[in-house]
């Protein structure tokens, strides 16, 4: 099969979706892999490394795509790449369609048969998202901290404090992987976090594992109005396969919060769980509503390119090869944890979670 990989082309996106060992495991298996120049030099991986891994270089983002049976990427289509694609043309990458009804609009218009990594589920895992939920979660606790800076538009509280001051409260909604290691990475810097979660069995786990001042509390809305007022940092993580976030902090909460505290919206490439948030990007990362700083970047892992990349293709190599190997009209019946990756399929929508969202009609696989 040919692959192509192209350059990123979302601002301040330095990520590839192939290293060039990953692209070696593809030319071992037959598959010609065509890597667009200059791809991976924001995660450090450059064009000779590529051609050394038996890759083959194309200037142009148009020969990349009219050669490739499958396109792989990083991040979703964007409105300037739509005109690129083929009919029946394998798109594999991270879609993010329950809040984006344009770009789900062209995959079904295109008859792009398109598999997303954030929807793929084994045993109740994401195992494409985990690795970069990992690398945003880490970064959500750290942005949070350097956004209290009142430089920033924080209220210039350091979030460990010192000896003999108060340390920042963290609040975490959600303790899936990206709440977890955002607990973590929280309570080594020093603050007093409390994490939410409507999974008891995951709130026992979290209790067992996480330092001693990280508290763990029921998720109701009860539960994070009452700690909102005392909260500097607010860290949102919250997600639901394929479908948009909730939205668990509405506008008129903002009134209750600490002016320059700081809101930080990991969910927001599924539309955010703040009513308040829209996404915003590296170069403009902030903006600030009812005196709360908010941190909405779409692409976070983008930042650390060069770790997001290595474990991003650790994480979705496996399921390439199997997509190459067997193509996308086979992949399902012969692999079929692949299911739970195809949102659309020449001209229909396979993700109810999308359908629901944007109020498509949306089949299942037989």
């Amino acid at each position: 099969m040919n692959i192509g990989v192209p350059k990123e082309i979302k601002t301040s996106e330095f990520r590839v979706a192939i290293t060039p060992s990953g692209v070696r495991e593809l030319s071992k298996d037959g598959h010609r892999v065509y890597v667009q120049s200059g791809a991976g030099e924001g995660s450090g991986f450059s064009d000779k490394e590529y051609v050394e891994a038996g890759a083959y270089l194309l200037v142009e983002a148009y020969d990349i795509f009219e050669i490739a049976e499958m396109i792989v990427k990083v991040k979703e289509p964007i409105a300037s790449e739509y005109e690129l694609f083929k009919k029946n043309q394998t798109l594999f990458t991270y879609l993010h369609l329950a809040a984006d009804r344009a770009q789900t609009e062209f995959l079904l218009k295109k008859g792009v048969r398109a598999f997303a990594y954030e929807t793929l589920e084994i045993d109740k895992r994401l195992p494409l998202l985990e690795p970069m939920s990992e690398v945003a979660g880490k970064m959500a606790s750290l942005m949070g901290s350097v956004y209290l800076g009142k430089y920033n538009g924080g209220s210039g509280l350091l979030a460990g404090g010192v000896v003999g001051t108060s340390r920042a409260k963290v609040m975490i909604l959600g303790g899936g992987v990206a709440g977890k290691v955002a607990a973590e990475i929280a309570a080594g810097l020093g603050a007093d976090v409390t994490i939410l979660d409507i999974n008891t069995q995951r709130l026992h786990y979290l209790k067992d594992v996480l330092p001693a001042n990280v508290a763990t509390l029921y998720s109701t809305s009860e539960a994070i109005n009452k700690l909102l007022p005392e909260c500097d940092i607010v860290i949102g993580t919250v997600l639901i396969p394929g479908a948009k976030a909730p939205k668990l902090i509405t506008r008129d909460m903002l009134g209750s919060m600490k002016e320059g505290s700081v809101l930080v919206d990991v969910s927001i490439d599924q539309g955010g769980c703040f009513e308040s948030s829209h996404s915003t990007t590296h170069t403009q990362p902030t903006f600030i509503e009812q005196g709360v700083v908010h941190y909405c970047v779409a692409n976070m892992p983008g930042a650390y390119p060069r770790t997001s990349t290595q474990a991003l293709t650790n994480a979705t190599l496996p399921y390439i090869r199997d997509l190459a190997r067997f193509g996308a009209e086979n992949i399902c019946k012969e692999r079929p944890l692949m299911i739970s990756s195809l949102n659309t399929y020449d001209g229909t929508l396979y993700n109810k979670a999308v359908g629901e969202a944007l109020d498509i009609q949306s089949y299942s696989f037989n």
